[in-house]
């Protein structure tokens, strides 16, 4: 039986997250203001956390390109007990619904943390999503984990994992 090499990575980064997380690193929304506010000692700031803001902020607005740039080509994204395990097999099936999705909500981070250790980050973070899709109104609080790792100079995605 052949293992994925992603899991190895997976398991020392959640092994990690219980020894380090601490809800002091969380940042927390503003809700007087649009603006997100996060501690110095998020992580949010640290190249792999700008690379997960590029990642949602492409979601979010329909840059399907951009946001296929950001994912390792072997990306493991777990969601609704279902995984999809390339980024050419996300981009091409649920990633537009996902974009149709966030394109029609709002969403606030509640918590956000992201740790650099060496060529391995990972993120842990907290949202609300609120509007309306389909004629369903939404007020839904979110999970998502990531792992990221560095490759030639560059940090990229190699697995999410999202829950609601």
């Amino acid at each position: 039986m052949k293992i994925n090499p992603i899991i190895p990575i997976i398991l020392i980064a959640v092994f990690l997250t219980t020894l380090t997380v601490s809800t002091d690193s969380f940042a927390h929304s503003n809700e007087n203001s649009k603006s997100r506010v996060y501690p110095a000692n998020s992580g949010a700031d640290t190249d792999a956390g700008k690379v997960i803001t590029l990642f949602h902020r492409a979601i979010k607005k329909g840059y399907l390109k951009k946001a296929r740039s950001l994912l390792d080509d072997n990306v493991n994204i777990f969601e609704g007990g279902k995984v999809e395990r390339s980024a050419d097999d996300y981009a091409n099936h649920h990633m537009i619904a996902d974009m149709k999705y966030l394109a029609k909500v709002k969403t606030e981070v509640l918590e956000h943390s992201v740790k650099v250790v060496g060529d391995m980050a990972y993120s842990m973070s907290r949202t609300k999503s609120t509007g309306q899709v389909k004629g369903k109104y939404i007020n839904s609080e979110g999970m998502e984990s990531m792992v990221l790792l560095k490759k030639e100079g560059k940090w990229k995605i190699a697995h999410i994992h999202w829950s609601n």
